[in-house]
C-alpha cells in the first residue's frame, strides 16, 4: 500500500469523530445498496465496533503483509457466511470513501483519495480471492441440528449439535453460530470436544447479561432446532502452539470448553502428555462438567483435574487463578493455556508472567 503513513494519520483524525462514524457509514451503505441490510443485525452496535476494529487492524498492519495479508483472507472466509458478492464490496467502497470524505472535510485531498481507493481495492481483492478459494472446499456454513439441551444450572446450558455434513477443525479452535431466533446476528463459541465420528459438536454457554445470542441459546432452545456454524478459526489455543510439551489448563467458568476439548484430543489421538486442569468456577454450580472431567481422568492417568471454587460469586470474573498453578512446581517448562473471562484471562496471564512462566509458554486469546 502506498503512504501508509497518510492513511494512519488520516484515520486516526476521522476515529476523533467517535460512534458516528460507523453510524455514517452504514447509513450510507444502505441507503446505496438497501438489498444489503438483511445481512445485518437489527441491534448494529456491536456490528459497528467491528468495522471500526477491523478497519484499525488494517491501517495498523499496512506495512506488515505478513500479520495483514492472512487476517484480510480470514476476513474474506469470514464473510462467506453473509454470502457477500462482487456487488457487496463495490458498495462497501463506495460507503468507506463516502464517510472518510465527510469526516475528513478539507483534509480529503484527491491524493488522500487516491490512496483510501488504492488501499481498498487490494484489501478487497484479497478477501474476494480468499472466499472464492474457501468456496471450493468449505460450505459458507454447515447446518446443525440440537439434539441435547442440558440445563446445567439458571444461567448455563450445555448444547449438543449434530452437523449436517463434516466440519474438519482444531480442538481449541472456534466458530461463530447463528440461531434460528436471531437471523444475521453471529456470536462466536468454542466446541468443547475434538472432533467426533458421529458429527456432533458440544457447546457450553453462559447467559451474559445483554447478550441476546448466548440468552436464546440458554434458555429459548430446543431440541429440533437447526443453527448455522461458519467455519473454525483461530490457532492460539491449539495444540500445535505447545510444541508436544507437557500442559497446564487454567479455565474459568465455561472457558473450559476449549481446554476439555484438548484434553479429549490428546486422549484420542496422542501423544500422551502430563496434563494438568485447575477449573475455577465462581460457586459449586459453576462446576458444571465435573463428571465429563471426572470421567476422562479415569480413563486417562496422565490428566489431573483439581477444581477451584471462588470465595466471593462477586469478584471471581476479576480474579487471577494463576495461585492454584504458582503453588506447585508442576508448571515447569510445560506450555500453559488460559481461558474464561477477558478479565480472568488478563489478571491470571499477568501473575503467572509475574510468577516466572516465560511468556512464550503462555497460550490464551486477546484483541489481537
Amino acid at each position: 500500500m502506498s503512504d501508509t503513513q497518510a492513511l494512519r494519520d488520516s484515520f486516526a483524525l476521522v476515529g476523533k469523530s467517535g460512534d458516528e462514524v460507523p453510524r455514517y457509514f452504514y447509513s450510507y451503505l444502505f441507503l446505496i445498496a438497501p438489498q444489503v441490510r438483511p445481512m445485518f443485525p437489527v441491534s448494529m452496535g456491536t456490528q459497528r465496533d467491528r468495522l471500526v476494529a477491523a478497519l484499525g487492524r488494517i491501517v495498523a498492519d499496512a506495512d506488515d503483509p505478513e500479520r495483514l495479508v492472512p487476517y484480510v483472507q480470514q476476513l474474506g472466509r469470514d464473510h462467506r457466511k453473509f454470502q457477500v458478492v462482487a456487488q457487496h464490496y463495490e458498495a462497501v467502497g463506495q460507503a468507506l470513501l463516502a464517510t472518510l470524505g465527510y469526516f475528513l472535510g478539507e483534509a480529503w485531498t484527491p491524493e488522500l483519495q487516491r490512496g483510501w481507493t488504492e488501499a481498498y481495492g487490494l484489501v478487497s481483492q484479497t478477501m474476494f480471492q480468499a472466499a472464492e478459494a474457501d468456496s471450493t472446499v468449505n460450505p459458507a456454513w454447515w447446518n446443525a441440528e440440537v439434539v441435547r439441551h442440558e440445563q446445567r444450572s439458571f444461567d448455563l446450558a450445555v448444547v449438543t449439535l449434530r452437523l449436517e455434513q463434516p466440519m474438519a477443525y482444531a480442538a481449541g479452535q472456534s466458530v461463530m453460530v447463528e440461531t434460528p431466533m436471531l437471523p444475521s446476528t453471529w456470536r462466536s463459541f468454542t466446541p468443547a470436544n475434538a472432533v467426533r465420528g458421529d458429527g456432533t459438536i458440544e457447546l457450553h454457554v453462559r447467559s451474559l447479561d445483554g447478550g441476546l445470542v448466548s440468552s436464546a441459546m440458554v434458555y429459548r432452545l430446543r431440541r429440533g432446532d437447526v443453527l448455522r456454524l461458519a467455519a473454525p478459526v483461530g490457532n492460539r489455543l491449539t495444540l500445535r502452539r505447545s510444541q508436544g510439551r507437557d500442559l497446564v489448563l487454567v479455565a474459568g467458568g465455561t472457558g473450559l470448553a476449549p481446554l476439555r476439548a484438548l484434553v479429549e484430543e490428546i486422549a484420542w489421538h496422542g501423544p500422551p502428555r502430563r496434563v494438568d486442569l485447575i477449573f475455577g468456577a465462581r460457586d459449586s454450580y459453576g462446576l458444571y462438567d465435573m463428571p465429563a472431567l471426572n470421567q476422562l481422568a479415569q480413563a486417562n492417568p496422565w490428566f489431573h483435574v483439581t477444581p477451584v471454587v471462588g470465595a466471593d460469586a462477586g469478584t471471581f470474573e476479576n480474579r487471577s487463578l494463576a495461585g492454584p498453578v504458582l503453588r506447585t512446581a508442576v508448571w515447569r517448562g510445560r506450555s500453559v493455556y488460559v481461558c474464561g473471562s477477558p478479565a480472568m484471562v488478563s489478571a491470571t496471564v499477568r501473575d503467572l508472567a509475574a510468577g516466572g512462566i516465560p511468556h512464550d509458554l503462555l497460550h490464551f486469546e486477546d484483541a489481537r
